[in-house]
């Protein structure tokens, strides 16, 4: 979609379309009704037109995911995509509290643009003119005045900023650049504290840890246990190496010096770890603040005798625990009062989908249980449980 596209649904006959398709479901926007309502529309208004509002209409509809007011928001399917949700935005926007001026490169349709100018006068850059308009567009849906420029970020002067939040692309013509890669760069991306001291970020969850360069913390952040990305801090913000946030609670656990975990077999609890702590390396510190153990020191499963509830791990109460064999998988299952299972595999090779169609065709009973492939003490080991 062109800029000229995007002002003619912007105009009053494709706010009156919008207005037409508001509130539908997904259903009666793509199926036969959805069909029937776009030839009625196209009766009384321009092809080209109809078609856009159609696709805004089911974008709006998925964005409710990411924001409370993607009803009135305006999206491309990139760029949806790469947005960050409110929520991430909202807790990422505390950092740069009592900043002045913030630069939000590669701002895309404004995810991030919308948590930060709600306390900062915020430049919004993208070289992208249609993602631009749609920034400017969705802070005025919310009240929010920005100033925009269409440029390379690596060309913008930022003469007076105090702070920058860049998103570098990771897809460009809808594919994904190869991992690790962005545009612009990372090596760039870091470089802006020769002109900025504050700087955040936005990185794919599978960062690796030795391309952050020292000085600079490493937060991840998930929410409702899927890991949703990596945020770079530079030395200006950063509070630690590594640092994991569970969202919504707003939870952050940080590397703290201590004992060595103890490895033993499993107690009566086990803890599955939030991908956000195992991937900032802190599966140690949560077991010292929960006092639980390791089953195996190259695992990160962790395991107790009380019940215990963290935002940083889900708890599953053990039914049975003993080593590994397939064969006698189903006959335990079924001592349990399996009906439904769920599997959970670290550190244990082995087809879960295979798997899974196998033992779900011979279980009739009422509980649904998860079946942790695992190791202990670097042995093959199966745990079956349910949620606390």
């Amino acid at each position: 979609m062109d800029l000229a596209r995007l002002d003619a649904l912007a105009g009053p006959d494709g706010q009156a379309v919008l207005a037409e398709l508001a509130g539908l479901g997904p259903a009666e926007l793509t199926g036969p009704a959805g069909l029937r309502l776009g030839a009625r529309l196209r009766e009384r208004y321009p092809t080209e037109l109809v078609v856009d509002a159609f696709g805004l209409a089911e974008l709006r509809l998925r964005a409710r995911a990411k924001f409370a007011g993607a009803a009135d928001m305006w999206f491309t399917r990139d760029g949806l995509e790469q947005a960050s949700a409110q929520e991430v935005a909202e807790h990422r926007r505390a950092r740069f509290a009592g900043l002045g001026r913030l630069a939000d490169l590669c701002c895309g349709i404004g995810g991030d643009l919308l948590a930060l100018a709600r306390d900062h006068d915020v430049l919004a850059v993208d070289r992208d003119p249609v993602h631009l308009w749609m920034a400017a567009r969705n802070a005025a849906v919310h009240g929010l005045a920005v100033t925009t420029a269409e440029a390379d970020v690596r060309e913008i002067d930022l003469t007076g900023v105090a702070a920058a939040f860049v998103d570098p692309a990771r897809r460009s013509g809808g594919r994904r650049h190869r991992t690790g890669a962005s545009e612009p760069p990372l090596a760039w991306c870091t470089g802006l504290t020769e002109r900025v001291a504050a700087v955040g970020i936005k990185a794919a969850p599978g960062v690796e840890h030795d391309v952050v360069p020292p000085g600079w913390e490493i937060e991840f952040v998930s929410v409702g246990r899927e890991l949703k990305e990596a945020v770079l801090w530079s030395p200006a913000l950063a509070g630690a190496r590594t640092r994991a946030t569970v969202l919504p609670a707003g939870a952050e656990l940080l590397p703290a010096p201590g004992d060595p975990v103890p490895v033993r077999e499993p107690g009566r609890y086990l803890l599955d770890p939030d991908p956000a702590v195992t991937r900032a390396g802190l599966v140690a510190e949560l077991a010292r603040a929960t006092g639980t153990w390791q089953l195996d020191e190259k695992i990160a499963f962790l395991s107790g005798d009380a019940c215990l509830t963290t935002p940083f791990a889900r708890t599953l109460r053990v039914l049975d625990s003993g080593p590994w064999h397939q064969k006698t998988l189903l006959r335990r299952l079924r001592a349990v009062d399996a009906g439904a299972v769920d599997i959970r595999r670290r550190g244990l090779a082995g087809d879960v989908d295979a798997l899974h169609r196998a033992l779900q065709r011979g279980l009739t009973g009422s509980r649904r249980v998860t079946l942790v492939m695992t190791r202990l003490a670097d042995r093959p080991w199966a745990l079956i449980c349910e949620d606390a």
